[in-house]
């Protein structure tokens, strides 16, 4: 039995593609023209980012990418231009900036150079994170995960809001996850010092990730400036590199994320709806998959946590001194 589990993973998996490849599991989006228009985009150099950072300069946006590993983005830079190629009518531009979501001072830095150098942004997509690493903490000495997908991208919002606001009409893009449901606030415990589960740090972050999407969009009512959140699915990339699978069941298991997982450009495609889509212009406060709107469960719409982790977030980072 245990030596036909391989075959049939491998019948299943040539069926979906099959199916896949015939229907298309996810058809690109088709938003309008970005002409005009600047984007900053969280951890642009690889997986769901780089894959919206090329979409969205097809449609001819400025795109900053946002990333940790200068060396490494401008290679993605490179890369996207070459596929992206020169359009007839003009193309976007691609700009790599250093950020690093696990520095609060690098955070500030990048805000600053923004704030002197863009005119304009219309789009912030909030992109990058941590998936279930080792317990470690950021230079600022905050748990990784909740430092780097929740407090790292607060910080850098909070400080672009003016020119967003001043941008207006503007976006702003959160992604999250489905695994935000395993997760839970734990105000007594939020820097994990007390006890550490990679899983369910994850969760949590991705559910700090929605209840800020929801606050800030309750803020910014009347401002032209809108936020939503999204999960992308189940997607193949390099975020699940602190994951261990044994060197054995390995074969299997990348066939079975070739099979059922999305590609990065499939999975990136709720980012780009948000970003350009004209059927969401002054949709806010929303939670999205596949370019649609879903329910959360309820405690990824209380108010009253979604405050309090505002006002503490606020205090950890430094925008409000205690």
């Amino acid at each position: 039995m245990a030596a036909a589990l391989p075959a049939l993973a491998l019948g299943a998996g040539l069926l979906v593609a099959a199916w896949r490849w015939l229907w298309g599991a996810a058809r690109p989006v088709r938003g309008g023209s970005m002409r005009g228009k600047t984007v900053i985009i969280t951890g642009a150099n690889s997986g769901l980012g780089r894959a919206a950072a090329a979409e969205l300069l097809r449609m001819r946006a400025r795109v900053i990418m946002g990333c940790r590993d200068r060396a490494r983005a401008e290679r993605a830079a490179r890369e996207i231009r070459a596929e992206v190629g020169e359009q007839a009518d003009g193309a976007g531009e691609l700009v790599v900036r250093e950020l690093d979501l696990a520095s609060l001072r690098s955070v500030r830095a990048f805000c600053h150079r923004v704030l002197q150098e863009e005119s304009r942004l219309d789009v912030l997509i909030n992109n990058a994170g941590i998936f279930q690493c080792p317990y470690m903490k950021t230079e600022d000495g905050f748990e990784m995960q909740f430092g780097v997908n929740h407090l790292g991208h607060f910080l850098l919002t909070n400080l672009l809001l003016g020119l967003l606001k001043n941008s207006a009409p503007s976006r702003i893009v959160v992604v999250s996850s489905k695994l935000y449901k395993y997760g839970e606030i734990n105000f007594e415990d939020l820097n994990s010092e007390i006890s550490y589960n990679k899983s369910f740090c994850y969760s949590r972050s991705k559910l700090a990730n929605i209840l800020f999407a929801r606050e800030l969009a309750r803020r910014l009512e009347g401002t032209g400036v809108t936020v939503n959140s999204l999960h992308p699915g189940i997607v193949r990339t390099n975020l699940g590199r602190h994951v261990n699978i044994p060197l054995l069941a390995k074969p299997l298991f990348n066939l079975v994320s070739w099979a059922f997982f999305k590609t990065p450009l499939e999975g990136a495609q709720t980012s780009i709806y948000l970003a350009s889509s004209p059927d969401v212009e002054g949709v806010s406060g929303k939670y999205f998959g596949d370019c649609k709107e879903e329910e959360l469960l309820p405690k990824a719409m209380d108010d009253l946590v979604a405050r309090k982790l505002w006002d503490i977030s606020e205090v950890m980072v430094g925008l409000l001194k205690t």
